[in-house]
């Protein structure tokens, strides 16, 4: 198998009309776009999605930031304000599956996009939105942005180094929470729509997706009452399981599994810590966290990172280097996995991007679609989707509403 190319088309087929700015919905419907499905990105003429200028890094003038997260898209320009926008739109809705967006609270009546006015032209569409808060409640006519939101989930409140500020998750994952749970929603509707030809609304609020990654942190909490404060790269349960400092660079070690205990004893050389009864299990090793981070620290201290990477991978310690943004996509796993790959773009030539974690059989797709250009696409979705012709196209894009 090519392992550089597309997954099979699993959504082959669906058309998704992707209204969405920003992270937030770029990287949801690129995912669905990944397995196959067509996605129509909706964008204003004037400028497009602002993640379009969004800077520090430009190839050819095209945004970095938004070339990593709208592969496998086409672009249509649209203006939903004007009224003979929203009769192109709604044009383009009889022939589409799902509508994608991720505006506040209101703006969709405003537009026309709304689900009950959409469902009367298509009975069977599937309308997703990602609100920061949802439609109602105290928050919801809020702004927010990925930094908010994983502070009022709590997931800041544990990350980061005790006795300092918290700090947010080097991702996004406010946004990409979000995302990821549209993706599977969406699927999922799909799905229910072929067994029974019903469509559907569906709403997702950034705070609640974050709130239900908290899992085990937050059933701790339920069950015992324990509020987790920032515990650095360490884990509630496990001892040890965090970085570590050696002679030169970091590593981490995850104990996690009992039998691994006693073989990391015997490697570092501290065989007197692997006998300790009170030190024997992983509730033991937990009241006495001090201890056993101190002895494995000193020990590590003794050599640089890769003769420790070396001796413990021997002993099948699970372990691993803190590897830089560089040094990851030259990683002999990584590049296995070719989860860097080139993509050739009309504009910016040959790009490297980040590839697909999905790996597949049968035979794949065939290589990935460049992110669009701004309203790359625009004459021919409307002429195939919604039956206008090029004059048409033409009057529309002199009163600039494409």
């Amino acid at each position: 198998m090519d392992r550089n190319s597309m997954p099979e088309k699993l959504l082959q087929g669906a058309r998704i009309l992707d209204l969405s700015r920003m992270l937030t919905g770029g990287y949801g419907s690129m995912l669905l776009g990944d397995v196959g499905a067509e996605v129509i990105k909706i964008e204003p003429p004037d400028g497009g999605d602002p993640l379009r200028s969004m800077p520090p890094h430009f190839i050819e003038g095209e945004s970095a930031y938004f070339l990593s997260i709208n592969r496998n898209k086409k672009s249509v320009t649209l203006d939903l304000r004007a009224e003979e926008g929203r009769k192109v739109f709604h044009a383009l809705v009889k022939n589409a599956d799902v509508v994608f967006d991720n505006f506040r609270p209101g703006i969709l009546e405003k537009l026309g996009a709304d689900y009950e006015t959409l469902k009367r032209i298509n009975p069977g569409i599937i309308c997703c939105s990602i609100l920061s808060f949802g439609r109602t409640g105290p928050y919801a006519n809020q702004p927010a942005f990925d930094l908010t939101i994983q502070a009022l989930s709590g997931v800041m409140s544990y990350t980061g180094e005790p006795g300092r500020l918290p700090v947010r998750m080097g991702i996004p994952m406010g946004d990409l929470a979000g995302s990821m749970y549209a993706a599977f929603s969406i699927s999922a509707a799909l799905y229910h729509r072929e067994k029974t030809g019903e469509g559907r609304k569906i709403e997702l609020s950034l705070l609640d997706c974050l709130i239900a990654l908290h899992t085990y942190v937050a059933q701790y909490y339920f069950s015992g009452g324990e509020i987790s404060g920032p515990i650095g790269s360490g884990h509630m349960s496990v001892v040890p399981y965090r970085a570590f400092a050696t002679k030169d660079k970091p590593l981490v070690i995850a104990i996690f599994v009992e039998k691994f205990w006693k073989v990391l004893c015997e490697v570092i050389g501290d065989n007197e810590m692997g006998q300790n009864p009170k030190l024997a299990s992983t509730a033991g090793r937990l009241a006495n966290r001090a201890e056993v981070d101190e002895r494995v620290q000193k020990k590590l201290l003794e050599k640089g990172r890769e003769e420790w990477l070396a001796l413990l991978r021997k002993a099948e310690v699970p372990c691993a280097p803190i590897l830089s943004i560089d040094e990851v996509f030259e990683d002999p796993q990584v590049v296995y996995d070719d989860m860097k790959m080139d993509i050739e773009h009309p504009k910016c030539g040959t790009i490297p991007t980040t590839g697909t974690p999905i790996k597949e059989t049968p035979k794949p797709a065939g290589p990935f679609a460049p992110p669009p250009l701004l309203g790359e696409h625009t004459e021919e979705v409307l002429i195939e989707l919604a039956g206008l012709q090029k004059q048409d196209i033409e009057k529309l894009r002199a009163k600039k509403i494409i």
